[in-house]
């Protein structure tokens, strides 16, 4: 097998693999940005993921192909809205965001469960029939040898994720939004000083991280998975944490770092077709990627430093 072989096998599932860690990890960053710690990115994967596969089976009929792109918008939406939650109990109350964060993990997966249960009266949802496929992107794949690596056999999700990184890095660090939100994560007091409301800005940030969460619930379940149960996501948002961390809650950072670990779980399902890993037990390669964010956070978490407000609460007029 060539490099050029094995470079065709191996971009793409990583890409895959990537984006709903691209996707968590960005909203993680405009809620932490805001000066709201989520741990609860587990969870909103999980809703996300259950909103698109129960919308999905619900609606192929009325939408037909796209299906999944509408499941998207929907389970955005609903990632949003159950994010609201957390934004009420962490800010409106006051309570201690990491436990919030676990609890919304834990509703999730147990509301989550009890409706699949409720509607299909099984443990688990039925495989989409619309669901995201490899393409090949026109034009660009005829590109000499960019073209067969980077957008043959591919998928449109890989490259929106990348799209909204962007998007995202414009938005907090070049819009007056994105000021604003970093002031209320770096120093509430001084921007509430200077006009900003620092309780709809943080709910405003937790929101997004909702909605993005959602997303990447919703990108993972229609594009890996195609259907819902309790082990869907199955450490995805912990790891998209993870990404958070190591890309130092930049949204270029993140980008970067959910692609190494798109990278590693690729490697992990793909890994015994390549010549130079076929010979190694298949455990190892499941658990390296999970090795890997620990090696990752090991070697990095010390020097990446969270925003200033990051976990702390604000009651306006304070000192």
């Amino acid at each position: 097998m060539s490099l050029m072989d094995i470079l065709t096998i191996v971009v793409p599932s990583t890409l895959l693999w990537a984006a709903p860690l691209i996707f968590t990890a960005l909203g993680g960053i405009f809620s932490e940005r805001s000066g709201v710690v989520n741990i609860g990115l587990e969870g909103l994967m999980v809703v996300g993921a259950f909103t698109a596969i129960v919308f999905n089976l619900t609606f192929v009929g009325t939408f037909g192909n796209a299906t999944p792109w509408v499941a998207l918008v929907v389970a955005m939406i609903v990632g949003g809205v159950f994010s609201i939650l957390h934004a009420v109990a962490s800010i409106t109350f006051r309570a201690d965001h990491t436990v919030s964060g676990v609890a919304i993990n834990l509703l999730a997966t147990g509301l989550t469960l009890f409706l699949v249960k409720m509607i299909y009266d099984k443990g688990e949802t039925g495989i989409i029939k619309e669901s995201f496929s490899k393409i090949d992107i026109p034009i660009l794949k005829d590109i000499p040898i960019i073209g067969e690596i980077f957008f043959q056999n591919t998928y449109w999700t890989s490259f929106l994720a990348i799209i909204v990184a962007v998007i995202a890095w414009y938005v907090v660090f070049k819009t007056p939004f994105g000021l604003r939100l970093r002031s209320v994560g770096e120093h509430p007091m001084a921007a509430d000083t200077m006009g900003i409301n620092v309780t709809k800005m943080r709910y405003l940030g937790v929101i997004i991280s909702g909605a993005l969460g959602g997303l990447g619930g919703a990108v993972y379940a229609q594009s890996i998975t195609s259907n819902f149960s309790h082990a869907t996501i199955s450490g995805q948002g912990f790891m998209a944490l993870a990404a958070m961390i190591f890309g130092k809650w930049h949204p270029l950072g993140a980008l970067g770092a959910g692609i190494f670990f798109g990278l590693a779980q690729s490697i992990s399902i793909i890994g015994s077709s390549l010549p130079f890993l076929k010979e190694i037990p298949s455990v190892y390669l499941l658990i390296a990627p999970y090795v890997l964010t620990i090696l990752a956070l090991t070697g990095f978490i010390g020097r990446a430093d969270a925003p200033k407000a990051s976990g702390t609460h604000y009651i306006k007029g304070s000192r």
